[in-house]
């Protein structure tokens, strides 16, 4: 698995100089300075809560991993370790609270007695950053996808012990489809707990064949990753996993790859081509306003105006991809000519409140 590896490679050698804000300027170079003024975003002249739904971090386990196959993938430095210079990049940023998950899954590939530690030191490990912090951060529970009832005992286990809001999963498991029904019992868990699961792609590994987003531009993160989310939701949608579930909650990251950018394509699939063989019960802007659930990662006002105008105010969350180099948006949000101040205040702070019951 190339892309999960980078994946945590990247995240290891993240550290706080790999930000940036809106201006372009270094944040790591900002929280190093003595003092870093919280940055307080108000709308209509009011104080709002900024909350991030898009937020990475690592919780080492290497004790956990340490003598198996998997002992490489269980450390972590750097930007995705959790610490004071979180806090300093979340004041520089204006984020008020931080909705964490820890992305690159590479415990999918654990039997299931190791899956269950790693997911459980995981676990226990954000329930305590947060306990410590509890008027910043918020967290997703991580689950062994590869074990499908093992995820939702995990699931129910995180949100019920240790207080965390719902689960962050990955776009497939070892290539494989997660609307097969094999996955059924951790969607019925989240459905019925009614807490949330935030999907974070790894590059389309499952997708594409090896090598062919090489070479310059990073093109398995900017290409790959939306590929990979709008496979997903697709996937979900075509396969009737949104209808067995009506009460199941997803949110997308990167803006919900291009399923918003070209939906007109999927609405017609099931009503022109009959090949298609779609066990959809309704429209797919119908899930894309209800059960699916974006962030705002799209970094232009053209772009925010169309996701707008395709999802729905309501199904928007602020998010920043922390700790890695992407512009910081709310300013993109804040200057939307487009939305009143209530649609502002629901896209940073509201939608998230909600949906994560806050």
């Amino acid at each position: 698995m190339p892309h999960r590896r980078d994946f945590l490679r990247t995240l290891a050698a993240g550290a706080a100089g790999a930000y940036s804000t809106r201006a372009g300027v270094s944040v790591g170079s900002l929280v190093d300075r003595a003092q870093t003024a919280r940055r307080q975003v108000t709308i209509g002249g009011r104080p709002v809560r900024v909350f991030d739904v898009h937020a990475h971090c690592v919780i080492p386990v290497e004790g956990v991993v340490a003598g198996t196959p998997l002992a490489s993938s269980g450390g972590g430095t750097g930007g995705g370790i959790l610490g004071p210079g979180r806090l300093q990049v979340m004041d520089q940023q204006g984020v008020d609270v931080q909705i964490l998950t820890i992305n690159g899954f590479w415990w999918y590939a654990a039997d299931r007695d190791l899956a269950r530690r790693i997911v459980r030191a995981q676990n226990d490990g954000l329930a305590k950053w947060v306990a410590s912090h509890p008027d910043r951060f918020v967290a997703m529970a991580s689950v062994a996808l590869q074990h499908p009832d093992l995820a939702a005992e995990q699931l129910e286990d995180g949100v019920t012990r240790l207080g965390l809001r719902g689960a962050s999963i990955g776009g497939h498991v070892n290539g494989e489809d997660l609307s097969l029904p094999k996955y059924d019992p951790f969607w019925a868990k989240a459905a019925a707990l009614g807490v949330p699961v935030v999907m974070h792609p790894g590059g389309a590994e499952n997708i594409v064949k090896p090598g062919a987003l090489r070479g310059r531009g990073d093109l398995g993160n900017i290409i790959g990753n939306p590929l990979e989310t709008t496979y997903f939701l697709s996937r979900l949608i075509f396969d009737g996993v949104f209808d067995r579930f009506p009460a199941l909650r997803v949110c997308a990251a990167h803006a919900g790859g291009y399923l918003p950018s070209y939906l007109g394509r999927t609405e017609a699939a099931c009503t022109v081509r009959r090949e298609a063989n779609c066990a959809n019960k309704k429209a797919p802007s119908a899930y894309l306003k209800s059960q699916i659930h974006i962030d705002t990662m799209v970094f232009s006002p053209e772009g925010l105006r169309h996701l707008v105008a395709e999802a729905g105010v309501g199904q928007i969350m602020y998010g920043t991809d922390v700790p890695f180099n992407w512009p910081v948006t709310v300013d993109l949000i804040l200057e939307a000519p487009f939305l009143d101040d209530t649609e502002k205040e629901a896209i940073l702070s509201g939608n998230a409140r909600s949906l994560l019951r806050l």
